[in-house]
């Protein structure tokens, strides 16, 4: 039998839902952005921002540096959510349509399949007006949690 211990990671995001929340919403680049974390799922997460006129490029749309950082966001929100310390491997972004000064993004992260060293999730940034990007992003899942799981086996 092995010495390993089993870690019920979703009932460390239930347990600690709002530790984790808040520990997410402490995100400076994001809260600079003006990104707000809506939904907090067992690997996934949705956030929303506004495109704004600082954020645009030279041609009059939304800079895809503000896109891929919306989309990076939800995605360090959905590879986090369980506690565990998470951190990116890779990620690869296509961009579809623009989106322009006033448009509401929102940004959608789905877990596709995780270990106990990674996951990998789906990422998907919409307007009003239709799919604006895809990404596609591998974690590295850490040993460390960033809530106390001692009780929990």
């Amino acid at each position: 039998m092995s010495g390993k211990r089993v870690v019920d990671e979703r009932a460390i995001h239930q347990k600690h839902y709002e530790e984790i929340y808040q520990k997410l919403g402490q995100d400076q680049f994001a809260r600079f952005l003006g990104i707000k974390l809506l939904e907090l799922g067992e690997g996934t997460a949705t956030a929303e921002a506004r495109v704004q006129e600082h954020m645009l490029n030279a041609h009059g749309t939304a800079h895809g540096a503000f896109i891929f950082s919306l989309a990076d966001f939800v995605f360090a929100a959905a590879c986090n959510s369980y506690g565990k310390t998470s951190v990116a491997l890779s990620m690869n972004i296509g961009f579809l349509a623009a989106a322009m000064k006033g448009d509401r993004l929102v940004a959608t992260a789905t877990e596709e399949k995780k270990n106990n060293r990674t996951a990998w999730y789906r990422i998907r940034v919409e307007s009003d007006h239709g799919l604006v990007a895809t990404l596609d992003a591998l974690a590295y899942r850490k040993n460390d949690y960033f809530v106390a799981i001692d009780e929990e086996a």
